[in-house]
C-alpha cells in the first residue's frame, strides 16, 4: 500500500494528544457558560443609547413666540456648532421652552451632556435677565418607558389610595434596576385659601398682605444656642401650624392699619388640587404606578423583585379592599419571546442532527449537533466584557448561527469519516489528518462568513444601535464554532467514531445509553421532576427505534439512494463541462438571474423598514382643542371607551385590560409629551400573548382584526371637536410614521398655507392607503388678551410685573407657604374663590394696592381702570429643527395596503409641488431611515465583498477563482427575488437585508471548499476534467450538508413553529402552535435565506464548478495563443483500500 503526505494541523493533533485536558476545558465551558448565561441581564430588545440631552427653560407669563425668541433661538444658536451634533429640535409653549439636541450614536451621553452644559452657559447673557431660574440640562432616554403599570382601586377615597401608591413608588424606587416611578391619576392635597374678591377690596387688603401674615405665622425658627449648665441646649421658636384651621385666626394687616380675621375674607379648605389627569382601568378609576427601568439592567428580575414586593405589601400593609393590578407588563412578552427562541433553537438542532444522521450516522451527527451548545457556551463568556445583554436580537443571532455554527464541524467530522473509511488509518490519524486538509479552506470560509458582519458593526443612527448585537453575537460565536470545530471535536471523534460493518446494530451496543438514562429515570421520578423522569424514557424508547428503524434506514439512504445521487450529479456535471457548453451554462444562468430580478421589480413586491404582526397593543389617541380642561377631555373620553367596549365586547377573550390615560401618559410611547397634556387622551387596549389567544387555537378573530375595526368606526363616525388616531404599537426602534411630511420655513402664516395646501392636494389626489394625514400646527389656542394702557399706568406708578403677578395670583394662584404635618407636606395656595375666577369682569376690578410715595398715602387702582380685555386665539406651541419652524403631516398606512404602494406615490405628489422661496418640504419620518439604512447596506454590502474577496486572493493567489466564487453571492439573489415574488410575501429593508448578508457568507464558504479542493486535487495529479468532477462529487456532501443545516436551522423560525419542550415532558402538552411575534418579526430574513441557499446550493455544486472549467479552458486558450505552457508536475496518487 502506497502512503500519502497528508498534512495535520498542530493544535488539533495537540488537543487528540491530550484528550483529557480538552474534557476538562470543555466541562469547564459548559460550567461557566451557563454562569454568564444566568448572570447576563434580560430584556426584549437591546437598550439603545442615542446621545440626547434636552435642554428646558421656564420663563412665566411668556407667549411661544416670546419663549421662541427670547429663549429658544439664543440655546440654539449656541449649541448648533457642537461637535457631533446630528439634530436639533425645539417646542416653544407658554411659560417653557424645550429643546431637544441629538448627537451622533458614537458619542458618549455624559460627554454631550457636558457640551450642551458649557455652551448654554455660554449663552445666558443673551437670555432675559429676569429668568428667575437657569435652563435645566438633562440626558434623555429613549429607553425610559415604563415597563409595566401598577393599577391601584378600590372602595376606599382616591387620596388614601395615592397615599398607599406612593408608599409602594418608594419601595420600588428602591431598586438598583429601577430609575423612577411616575404616578398618575391620584388627588394631590392642597390647603386652599379661597378670598372672596368684594370682601377683600372692601378691606382694602391685598394678596400681598395676605401672604406676608401666613409666611410669618408659619416658621419654625432656630436661635442658636444657649448654655445651660454644662450643656448647650438648641433654642428654637416654634409656630408652623398643626392644623389647617389655624390659617382661620391669622390676623391680617393693611398698609393703612386695617386688620381681619383670614376667615372673614377668605375660605379655608384641606382640598385638592384640580385634577389635571386622570387613570382608568376597565372604567374604573385607578392611582397608576408606571416603573421605568434603569437602562442595562436585568428586566426580568427587576419584575420579579416588583411582584414580591407588591406580594408583601398585598400580605402586610395594603387594607382590605384595596386591588391591585398590573398591565403593560414587558416582562411578559420578554419572556414569551425568550422562552420561544430557546425552544426554537432546541426544534433547530433536532433538525439539524436528524439530517445528519442519515449522513453520518447518529454518534457523528450528534457530536457535530454538539458544536451548538458548545460553541453558544463559550461566545457567553465575552458577552458582558461587550456590554451585551441577553434579548431577542442576541437569541435570534444565536439562532441564525445555529445553522452556520455547524459548518465548521460538519466540514471536520465529515472528512474524518471520510479518511477512515476510505484509507487505512485508524481514527487517531484520520482526525488528524482531517483537520490539517480542511484547515486553510475552513479557516477562509469562516473568515469570508464573519466578513459581511464586521460592516454592521459600523451601522450609524439609532438602527445601527439597535442592530447592532446581531453581528456581534454572529462574529464571537462563529469564531468560537472554528475553536469547537479544531479543538473538541477532533476529540469526541477519536472517542466515540468507529470504522461502521454497515448492516451490524446490536442492542447490547446501547447498554450504556439504557444504563445511564434508566438511572435519570429513577432519581427523576424519585425527586417527583416528571419532566426529567419522562425524558429519560423517551431517550431509551429512541434509541430502540434507531436500532429497529433509524439505522436500517441510515444504511439504505448511505449505500443505496445517497451514491446513486452522487453518480447522477457526477454525470450531469460532467455534461456541463464538456465542450462549449460552459459557456451556455453561465450565460443561461445570467439571463436567470436577469429575468428574477425583472419580475421582481415588476411584481412590486411589497416592503417595509421594520416587519410587525397582529398587534399585542391597540392604541385610541384622542386630541381635543388646546386649552381644553382636563375633565372636559376625560368626559370625551369616556364616550371613547364606550364605543370601544361596543366593538371589543365587555369580556373579550382576548383582551387583557382596557387602559385609560387624561393628561399625562397620553403621548405616543415612542415619542411621549414632555409636559402636561390636559386636552390629549389615550385609550390601551392590551390584548394577551399571542399563544394564549382564542383565534391560535379556535376560529376568532386576529387583534388585526379589532385594530381594523376601530379604525373604520372611529373614521367612519368620529366624535365632534375630537381629534382621534387608532393605531397599534411599532416594533424596532422609533423611526417615526411612514408618511411624514416637514414643511419648514420662517412664516407660520405661510406654513399653515402650504401644510393646509398639500393635504389638500393629497386627500383630493385619491391615493389609496394614507390612514389620516394629520398636521401638528395648533393655532386654535384660545386666549384674553389683557391690553395694558403703559401711560395711565405709569401715571399711576404702577409696574407691568405688579399687574401680571396680581392676575396671576388671582387665577392661577401662588403656593404662600407649606403646612407639614406627619404624613407629607402640602402646599398652601392662595387665590379667589371659585366664581370669581370664572368672570373676567371679575378678574380685571381685582385692586392693585401699594403705597403712594410722593403723596404718601395709600391707593388701590382697579386694572381695568388701567387695561382692557379681548378675546383671540395662538399658537399653541412653535416647533422648530435644526433652526428653523416646522410643521409636520404625518400618517399611518392603512390595513391592506404597503408602504411600498403609498409611499412612491407620496414622494411623487411632493416632486411636482412648487414650494415657495424660503421654504422647504421633504420626506421624513421612516422613509428617512429607510433611505439612510439603504444608502448604508449599499456601502456596507460592497465593503463586505470586497474583505471577503481580499481574504480569498490570499487564500487562492489568484483573482479569477475570488470572481468565479463571487458569482454564486450574485446568483443566489435569483433565489432570493423568485421567492419574494411568487409568494407575494412582505420584505423588511432591514431583516431582508441582513438575510442577504448572511446568505453571502455562507455561499461564499461553500464555494471556497468547493475549488479549494479541485484545486488540492490537481495538485495530487489528476486532469482538470476529474478533478472538477471529483472535487464536486466529494465536496457534494459537506455543501449540502452545510446548507441544509441553515435551511433546517431556520425552519422553525420561518413558519413560526413553537413547542414548549418541558411542558411537553412535564405535562405531556406541548403547546404547540404556528406564527406568533417572532414570525412577523425575523420572518422575512429566516425566508431571505431559505430561499437564496436552496438556489445557491444548486448553483455552488454545478455553476462553480462549471465556471472553473470556463476558467481554466479560457486561460488555456490564451496560453496557446499568446503564451507557451507548462504542463503541471503530476504528483503520486494515495493508495486506497
Amino acid at each position: 500500500m502506497k502512503t500519502e503526505k497528508l498534512k495535520e494541523f498542530f493544535i488539533t493533533s495537540w488537543c487528540i494528544n491530550n484528550a483529557t485536558s480538552v474534557y476538562v476545558f470543555t466541562f469547564i465551558t459548559l460550567l461557566v457558560g451557563m454562569m454568564v448565561y444566568n448572570g447576563l441581564p434580560k430584556e426584549l430588545f437591546p437598550d439603545v443609547v442615542v446621545p440626547t440631552i434636552s435642554v428646558v427653560t421656564i420663563y412665566p407669563g411668556a407667549t411661544p413666540e416670546d419663549i421662541e425668541n427670547l429663549i429658544t433661538k439664543p440655546i440654539e444658536k449656541q449649541v448648533k456648532g457642537l461637535n457631533g451634533v446630528k439634530k436639533i429640535t425645539s417646542n416653544s409653549l407658554s411659560d417653557v421652552s424645550i429643546i431637544t439636541v441629538e448627537f451622533a450614536t458614537n458619542l458618549k451621553p455624559a460627554d454631550c451632556k457636558q457640551k450642551v452644559t458649557d455652551a448654554v452657559d455660554k449663552g445666558k447673557k443673551d437670555l432675559p435677565s429676569d429668568l428667575d431660574n437657569d435652563p435645566q440640562i438633562q440626558e434623555f432616554d429613549i429607553n425610559e418607558l415604563p415597563i409595566m403599570n401598577i393599577n391601584l382601586a378600590g372602595d376606599i377615597p382616591l387620596d388614601q389610595i395615592k397615599g398607599y401608591g406612593e408608599d409602594l413608588k418608594d419601595r420600588i424606587e428602591s431598586l438598583k434596576e429601577i430609575t423612577r416611578v411616575d404616578i398618575v391619576g391620584g388627588l394631590d392635597r392642597e390647603i386652599q385659601i379661597n378670598v372672596d374678591l368684594y370682601k377683600m377690596t372692601q378691606a382694602g387688603i391685598g394678596f400681598m398682605d395676605i401672604e406676608n401674615a401666613i409666611q410669618r405665622q408659619n416658621l419654625n425658627v432656630s436661635g442658636g444656642e444657649v448654655r445651660v449648665d454644662d450643656l448647650r441646649r438648641n433654642l428654637r421658636v416654634t409656630g408652623e401650624f398643626k392644623d389647617p384651621k389655624e390659617l382661620e385666626n391669622i390676623i391680617v394687616r393693611s398698609f393703612v392699619g386695617t386688620t381681619v380675621f383670614l376667615k372673614d375674607i377668605a375660605e379655608i379648605k384641606d382640598a385638592f388640587k384640580d385634577k389635571q389627569d386622570f387613570a382608568q382601568l376597565d372604567k374604573k378609576s385607578v392611582v397608576t404606578l408606571n416603573v421605568v427601568k434603569r437602562s442595562g439592567e436585568n428586566l426580568i428580575e427587576a419584575t420579579d423583585q416588583i411582584y414580591a414586593i407588591l406580594d408583601e405589601y398585598h400580605d402586610t400593609k395594603f387594607p382590605q379592599g384595596l386591588q391591585v393590578k398590573v398591565t403593560g407588563d414587558t416582562s411578559e412578552k420578554t419572556r414569551v419571546q425568550l422562552h420561544d427562541l430557546l425552544n426554537t433553537v432546541i426544534l433547530g438542532f433536532i433538525f439539524v442532527v436528524f439530517i445528519l444522521m442519515f449522513f453520518m450516522g447518529f454518534s457523528n451527527a450528534f457530536f457535530v449537533g454538539l458544536s451548538v451548545p458548545l460553541a453558544t457556551l463559550l461566545a457567553f463568556w465575552f458577552m458582558p466584557a461587550l456590554g451585551m445583554t441577553m434579548n431577542v436580537m442576541v437569541l435570534f443571532s444565536l439562532l441564525l448561527a445555529l445553522g452556520i455554527v455547524v459548518d465548521d464541524a460538519i466540514v471536520v467530522i465529515e472528512n474524518t469519516h471520510r479518511i477512515l473509511h476510505k484509507y487505512d488509518f485508524d481514527v487517531k490519524q484520520s482526525a488528524k489528518y482531517a483537520a490539517g486538509e480542511v484547515i486553510i479552506p475552513v479557516l477562509a470560509g469562516t473568515l469570508t462568513t464573519l466578513a459581511p458582519f464586521f460592516p454592521l458593526l459600523f451601522w450609524p443612527g439609532i438602527i445601527g444601535k439597535f442592530m447592532k448585537n446581531l453581528p456581534m453575537t454572529l462574529i464571537i460565536t462563529l469564531g468560537a464554532s472554528l475553536f469547537v470545530a479544531f479543538v473538541m471535536n477532533p476529540v469526541f471523534a477519536v472517542t466515540f467514531m468507529k470504522k461502521e460493518e454497515h448492516g451490524s446494530s446490536k442492542i447490547s451496543d446501547y447498554k450504556w445509553g439504557f444504563i445511564v438514562f434508566a438511572l435519570f429515570a429513577v432519581v427523576g421520578y424519585a425527586m417527583g421532576n416528571m419532566g426529567i423522569g419522562n425524558f429519560s424514557v423517551f431517550c431509551i424508547i429512541l434509541i430502540v427505534l434507531y436500532h429497529f428503524l433509524f439505522h436500517r434506514a441510515i444504511l439504505w439512504w448511505q449505500l443505496n439512494f445517497w451514491p446513486k445521487v452522487g453518480r447522477v450529479y457526477s454525470r450531469i456535471l460532467r455534461s456541463f463541462i464538456q465542450g462549449k457548453r460552459p459557456i451556455a451554462v453561465v450565460l443561461s444562468t445570467v439571463a436567470l438571474l436577469i429575468l428574477s430580478w425583472g419580475v421582481f421589480i415588476a411584481s412590486k413586491t411589497p416592503y417595509v423598514l421594520f416587519p410587525s404582526g397582529d398587534p399585542n397593543f391597540v392604541y385610541i389617541y384622542c386630541k381635543l382643542p388646546m386649552g381644553t380642561d382636563a375633565e372636559v377631555t376625560d368626559s370625551v373620553t369616556r364616550l371613547i371607551e364606550n364605543r370601544v367596549y361596543s366593538i371589543i365586547g365587555n369580556s373579550n377573550p382576548d383582551v387583557t385590560s382596557v387602559i385609560t390615560n387624561v393628561g399625562l401618559g397620553a403621548g405616543d410611547p415612542q415619542n411621549p409629551d414632555k409636559v402636561a397634556t390636559p386636552n390629549k387622551s389615550k385609550v390601551t387596549i392590551a390584548f394577551k400573548e399571542f399563544a394564549q389567544r382564542k383565534g391560535v387555537h379556535d376560529v376568532y378573530p386576529p387583534t388585526s382584526y379589532w385594530l381594523d375595526t376601530l379604525q373604520k368606526s372611529f373614521r367612519a363616525r368620529g366624535i365632534a371637536g375630537a381629534e382621534i388616531s387608532v393605531e397599534p404599537e411599532r416594533n424596532g426602534p422609533p423611526t417615526g410614521k411612514p408618511i411624514n411630511i416637514e414643511v419648514s420655513g420662517d412664516d407660520y402664516t405661510e406654513l399653515a398655507r402650504i401644510s393646509a395646501d398639500l393635504k389638500r392636494k393629497i386627500d383630493d389626489s385619491g391615493i389609496q392607503g394614507i390612514d389620516e394625514l394629520k398636521s401638528d400646527l395648533q393655532i386654535s389656542k384660545p386666549e384674553i388678551i389683557v391690553d395694558i394702557d403703559k401711560e395711565k399706568m405709569q401715571r399711576e406708578g404702577i409696574s407691568l410685573g405688579q399687574v401680571a403677578v396680581e392676575l396671576r395670583t388671582a387665577l392661577f394662584g401662588k403656593e404662600v407657604s407649606k403646612f407639614r404635618d406627619a404624613d407629607d407636606d402640602a402646599p398652601i395656595q392662595l387665590r379667589l374663590r371659585a366664581e370669581d375666577r370664572v368672570s373676567v369682569e371679575k378678574l380685571m376690578n381685582v385692586y392693585i394696592s401699594y403705597m403712594d410715595f410722593s403723596t404718601g398715602s395709600f391707593r388701590q387702582v382697579p386694572i381695568s381702570s388701567i387695561a382692557r380685555v379681548h378675546y383671540g386665539n395662538t399658537i399653541s406651541v412653535i416647533n422648530r429643527k435644526n433652526q428653523n419652524r416646522v410643521v409636520t403631516l404625518a400618517s399611518d398606512i392603512s390595513a391592506g395596503f404597503n408602504q411600498s404602494e403609498v409611499v412612491p406615490k407620496v414622494k411623487e405628489l411632493l416632486e411636482s409641488y412648487e414650494v415657495p422661496e424660503g421654504y422647504t418640504v421633504k420626506l421624513t419620518g421612516e422613509q428617512e431611515q429607510q433611505e439612510e439604512t439603504g444608502a448604508f447596506l449599499g456601502l456596507a454590502f460592497g465593503g463586505a465583498l470586497f474583505l471577503m474577496f481580499f481574504i480569498m486572493v490570499i487564500q487562492f493567489n489568484s483573482v479569477v477563482k475570488p470572481l468565479i466564487i463571487f458569482t454564486t453571492v450574485m446568483f443566489s439573489l435569483i433565489g432570493v427575488a423568485l421567492g419574494f415574488t411568487f409568494t407575494r410575501m412582505t420584505m423588511s429593508l432591514i431583516m431582508t437585508g441582513v438575510g442577504v448578508f448572511a446568505l453571502a457568507g455562507i455561499v461564499i464558504r461553500n464555494g471556497i471548499l468547493l475549488i479549494e479542493f479541485i484545486d488540492e486535487l490537481r495538485e495530487r495529479g489528476e486532469n482538470v476534467y476529474d478533478a472538477v468532477v471529483d472535487g464536486g462529487s466529494t465536496r457534494m456532501t459537506p455543501v449540502i450538508l452545510t446548507a441544509s443545516a441553515a435551511i433546517l436551522g431556520l425552519i422553525p423560525l420561518a413558519i413560526g413553529l413553537n413547542m414548549d419542550f418541558e411542558k411537553l415532558f412535564s405535562e405531556f402538552n406541548p403547546e404547540f402552535y404556528l406564527g406568533g411575534d417572532n414570525l412577523a418579526f425575523w420572518g422575512p430574513l429566516s425566508w431571505t435565506m431559505i430561499y437564496g441557499l436552496i438556489v445557491a446550493t444548486f448553483l455552488t455544486l454545478l455553476v462553480v464548478p462549471t465556471m472553473y472549467m470556463l476558467g481554466y479552458k479560457t486561460r488555456e486558450w490564451f496560453r496557446r495563443i499568446f503564451f507557451k505552457g507548462q504542463p503541471a508536475t503530476p504528483v503520486e496518487l494515495p493508495a486506497e483500500e
